[in-house]
């Protein structure tokens, strides 16, 4: 294993890497553009689903619901759903957890049309659309390796994370023009068409060798040797930590943006986050240089100062260009964290071991950006946003203590002869 502070361009080094060298094979590029279709119908839905329970009642704790219904099954099922994608053939996977979430949608659409949903149903429906995605995200994001070659991995990821960005940027925007000229119903709709580009893609894949998976006796047998793993593993228990840390303080811009936008309306509210995935964009053309002149750690470090002071900047900001500029360098140090973060957690473990070790990633990732957003949002009730966010901003830089300890490690292992799957 290369030392831990070599530069994170130790993944690939046949080619020269560049942030858009993924694009340039077929598979990925294929998989790529139907992921962003995809990913643009989910934010679809995700309007929708809050506008229409709108419509249907006044009850904020079933408008509140919706969120609970759509969350709630991360919490629940990514151990499992990694388990699982690390037991049985990931495309097989991927192709169940799509189908369950196109028939969630199309029910969701053709009920809508009919006008016979009820806030039970849209919330039964919701829950199962947000069970499907948490099924599908370990095996989605375990295939990577597979999909891209290892020199144009690194970009890869970042650009996976860019590619999701832009949809957050578009489909809000796109869902709110859909609702307003041809109802709920067709939004719905469109995001059950969205994922068709993935199951084509998957259908006609054809998997290149992989490693195969050791047996495990059933689920939980699975689960306990990922969690072992992680315990033995410091390489994992570094990410673990490294992401919790980031993402308590990070959920502080995202979770009060929308009361930071409010006096621009929904326009801007779109504009900026808009700006932050432009940002996202240009952090994932720039990572490959960075790659080759700095550790993970000095990487992630400097993005993180980035975002904790334009995390504070955007509470005092006054001005919404100011605030526009301010959200597209966030958008830099965002993807610059969250890619260099994820692939440590690609690299941390073994490939049957990997949707398992993902799925931890995942669940902290989420769980620290849900609790987050409590968090912030309630000292914000008390104190305000500007102050909410200011602490949310020391929060992250304080939380670089850690890297003294939780060193960030990108550099791929020879896992043959560490691993025993129980």
């Amino acid at each position: 294993m290369a030392e831990t502070g070599a530069p994170l361009g130790g993944i690939g080094t046949r080619h020269r890497e560049t942030a858009f060298g993924p694009l340039r094979e077929r598979p990925f590029r294929g998989l790529w553009i139907a992921a962003v279709v995809s990913y643009t119908g989910t934010w679809m839905q995700t309007v929708a689903t809050g506008w229409l329970m709108t419509s249907l009642t006044v009850s904020p704790i079933l408008v509140a619901l919706v969120q609970v219904a759509s969350s709630a099954p991360a919490f629940l099922l990514y151990i499992p759903a990694g388990a699982m994608a690390d037991m049985f053939d990931r495309r097989r996977v991927l192709l169940l957890t799509q189908a369950w979430m196109v028939l969630a949608a199309l029910a969701l659409g053709v009920l809508t049309f009919m006008h016979v949903i009820t806030p039970l149903w849209l919330l039964l429906l919701t829950l199962l659309m947000g069970i499907g995605a948490v099924a599908n995200d370990p095996a989605w994001q375990a295939i990577t390796h597979e999909i891209v070659s290892e020199e144009n991995f690194a970009s890869a990821v970042a650009l996976n994370s860019a590619g999701f960005n832009v949809a957050r940027a578009v489909g809000p925007a796109l869902g709110g023009i859909v609702i307003a000229a041809w109802g709920t119903a067709t939004a719905f709709l469109l995001n059950a068409a969205s994922f068709f580009g993935v199951i084509v893609f998957l259908q006609r894949w054809k998997r290149r060798p992989h490693e195969q998976p050791l047996p495990a006796k059933d689920v939980m047998a699975a689960m306990k040797a990922g969690f072992d793993y992680a315990r033995h593993s410091s390489a994992v228990r570094s990410v673990l930590i490294r992401t919790g840390v980031f993402s308590l303080g990070a959920s502080g811009l995202w979770a009060l943006l929308p009361l930071i936008a409010r006096p621009y309306g929904s326009i801007g509210f779109g504009s900026m986050v808009g700006s932050f995935g432009l940002g996202a964009l240009i952090g994932a053309a720039l990572l490959p240089n960075w790659r080759r002149t700095m550790s993970v750690d000095a990487m992630v470090a400097l993005a993180t100062l980035l975002y904790a002071v334009t995390t504070t900047t955007s509470g005092f900001a006054s001005l919404f260009a100011i605030q526009c500029i301010v959200l597209l360098l966030a958008g830099i140090g965002w993807i610059v964290i969250l890619a260099s973060l994820n692939v440590c957690a690609q690299v941390m473990s073994p490939p049957w071991l990997r949707a398992r070790t993902l799925s931890m990633y995942l669940l902290v990732l989420q769980g620290g950006m849900a609790a987050g957003s409590a968090i912030w949002g309630a000292v914000a009730e008390r104190f305000g946003i500007a102050v909410s966010l200011t602490a949310a901003a020391v929060l992250l830089a304080v939380g670089l203590v850690t890297t003294r300890w939780h060193h960030l490690r990108a550099e791929k292992v020879d896992f043959r002869t560490t691993v025993v799957e129980g």
